[in-house]
């Protein structure tokens, strides 16, 4: 049974995508978790528009579709489509289930939900590494800095002044 739920959650994360900033779904994915088609999935968006704000969906240009065909093995059924996708956030998707109610969909929502959870968090805590090592970076640059200033005084030419050779005659 755990094999199951880490294989259908590692197949969930592979589905979110990075697009315009944020962490999106595409419609086609989340109709096929939810267990209902693309069309049915974006008539009860159509039906609900009031619940979907810009902040939960958008609609892919072309150019954005192109590229996430290109770079997503399982979406090369969206390049022929005459209808470009949507992608919803993480909001998105919750609000997909309320507005869907089905059993699945509901199960399906709170899986979705918990990817975008653990997205979210492997991206803090990859921030707190970057933090980490910036911090390192300067506390060793500045150690650096001494050993290199220390070398680069022994290499200088010694500016004594020469003694001269020989007596001094008195004045």
């Amino acid at each position: 049974m755990k094999k199951i739920l880490v294989r259908r959650a590692a197949s969930i994360d592979s589905k979110i995508l990075l697009l315009r900033g944020q962490r999106v779904m595409l419609d086609a994915d989340i109709a096929g978790l939810f267990g209902v088609t693309t069309s049915r999935l974006n008539e009860q968006v159509r039906r609900n528009c009031e619940r979907f704000p810009p902040d939960f969906m958008f609609r892919l240009t072309s150019d954005e579709r192109d590229e996430v065909i290109a770079k997503c093995d399982h979406l090369q059924r969206l390049k022929f489509s005459p209808v470009l996708p949507v992608a919803f956030t993480e909001h998105g998707a919750l609000m997909l289930a309320n507005v869907l109610k089905s059993a699945k969909a509901v199960g399906m929502s709170i899986e979705v939900v918990r990817a975008f959870i653990r997205m979210r968090e492997a991206m803090t805590h990859q921030r707190d590494l970057a933090t980490k090592l910036d911090a390192l970076e300067r506390k060793y640059d500045r150690q650096f800095k001494v050993v290199f200033d220390a070398i680069r005084a022994l290499m200088e030419p010694l500016t004594k002044r020469r003694r001269r050779i020989g007596f001094k005659p008195n004045r």
